[in-house]
């Protein structure tokens, strides 16, 4: 049984027992969250609930597993014949969670 949750405005396929890296959100190391926008369920290859546009009374359980940042990524900027160069870092911060449930009605 698997769910497509709109988890921090991305689309996001859930299992039970799945970690996922989502865009960070507020909350202590192990609380329990609840994301109620599930936009399709799959129970099995036959019986599939997709939502219009969302399902309703679909849930997802999950818990916090931690917090943490990407990678850094580079980002560097040049005009030719100007001597004008700029280099960025940047981190994006991530939050682990971890599926404990897929609900429904």
């Amino acid at each position: 049984m698997f769910a497509i949750a709109d988890i921090a405005g991305f689309q996001e396929k859930c299992e039970k027992g799945m970690r996922l890296k989502v865009p960070h959100l507020e909350g202590e190391k192990g609380k329990k969250i609840t994301f109620d926008q599930v936009l399709l369920i799959a129970e099995d290859d036959e019986k599939v609930t997709i939502g219009k546009p969302l399902v309703a009374g679909a849930s997802i359980e999950a818990k916090i597993v931690g917090h943490g940042k990407e990678d850094t990524i580079r980002v560097f900027k040049m005009h030719q014949r100007k001597r004008f160069r700029k280099t960025h870092g940047h981190r994006q911060q991530f939050t682990e969670i971890e599926v404990t449930g897929i609900k429904t009605k």
